[in-house]
């Protein structure tokens, strides 16, 4: 019987931990490497779980197949902080908003037009229900860092080892193959390794002189001390975008990225967390407690960078933006291509050979 193969995944946020899960479940011999278990920029994504925005069709598929995947992890995994709370958006002009549920509604994607009254049964807080909105039932959000930590520890309960803690200096080659890494603690070698770290995916490929082409913008989203409920599910209002967590805290962000202090995130938190109590009756009560600006790991072309180096085989890249909606479908499917040694069509259009 063959041994088991050996796989670095660098990275414990949610990609990383969606990875290392798949890996351990199909009989890997798994270590996860991290600075921080939950990543870096897992704890700052308002992890709105969706197919929605203005994506091409073959993104807005692999996307909805995601959203599929996530209901198929929560039953592997009932602890999952997972929530079908769905979303109710009205943050583009109505011309606007016509067009996109027009182009998602013929795909398949279960948009429902709702006028005001329908607006305020859905979400009886908000302080201005919209005239005219869309709701979205199938959509959902998670606890990003409470999932990640979930499928790391169940992941090592099955063997795979969790190294924090450690600083990764660089990849290693020998004869043009990646062969692991050097960390602060030494060498550690494998058959392959896997680059999930965020942003700090750049550094790492450089390492072994693999240009990533990524931009980190930063987003601001504000969190409330937790609260009584005042909002059901998600709501996209223009300039505004706002969910409540599990413990009760109300988040938000000018959209659900955030958006970029300008220099002052204290005056921005601020401005923007006056925006949210004045969204919601009762909102007069929250007390902000805390902002975060998160630095999202986006490829320049905004679509994900997922798969091996051509020119280096023994890494696999997986570095995106929308993190939280694809981390159970990119965790499968890296995890077929690496022990499976298949190519999945599916992700044909996310290597990095396409900025070549």
């Amino acid at each position: 019987m063959p041994s088991a193969q050996k796989i670095i995944v660098i990275g414990a946020g949610i990609i990383g931990a969606s990875i290392a899960w798949h890996l351990q479940r199909k009989g890997a011999d798994v270590t996860v490497i991290a600075e921080k278990i939950g990543g870096v920029a897992t704890p700052n994504s308002f992890a709105w779980i969706n197919a929605s925005w203005g994506n091409p069709e073959f993104y807005y598929r692999f996307r909805h197949r995601s959203m599929t995947e996530w209901s198929r992890l929560a039953k592997e995994l009932p602890d999952l902080p997972l929530r079908w709370c769905g979303g109710l958006c009205w943050d583009l002009p109505e011309a606007e908003l016509d067009a996109y549920a027009a182009q998602h509604y013929g795909w398949g994607y279960g948009l429902q037009p709702v006028n005001q009254a329908a607006s305020a049964m859905i979400e009886p807080n908000l302080a201005e229900p919209p005239e005219y909105a869309l709701h979205v039932a199938e959509e959902g959000a998670v606890e990003p860092v409470a999932a990640a930590e979930i499928l790391l520890k169940d992941a090592g309960n099955r063997g795979a080892r969790l190294l924090s803690g450690i600083e990764v200096g660089r990849l290693l080659t020998q004869d043009g193959r990646i062969t692991g890494i050097e960390t602060s603690e030494g060498a550690l070698h494998a058959d392959h390794v896997v680059l999930a770290a965020g942003a700090g995916t750049v550094a790492l490929a450089a390492s072994a002189g693999i240009d990533v082409p990524l931009e980190t913008p930063p987003g601001l989203i504000v969190h409330s001390r937790p609260a009584p409920k005042l909002l059901n599910g998600l709501v996209m209002a223009p300039g505004l975008h706002m969910r409540q967590t599990a413990e009760g805290r109300v988040i938000a962000g000018s959209d659900f990225g955030g958006t970029d202090p300008a220099g002052n995130p204290e005056a921005a938190a601020n401005e923007l967390f006056d925006k949210v109590k004045a969204a919601l009756k009762g909102g007069s009560s929250l007390a902000l407690d805390f902002h975060t600006v998160g630095y999202r790991p986006t490829p320049k072309d905004g679509l994900p960078i997922l798969g091996g180096v051509d020119t280096r085989p023994g890494l696999y890249l997986a570095v995106l933006h929308s993190g939280v909606t694809l981390a159970p479908l990119v965790g499968l499917l890296a995890a077929e291509e690496m022990l499976d040694g298949s190519s999945t069509p599916q992700l044909s259009a996310f290597r990095l050979s396409r900025f070549a």
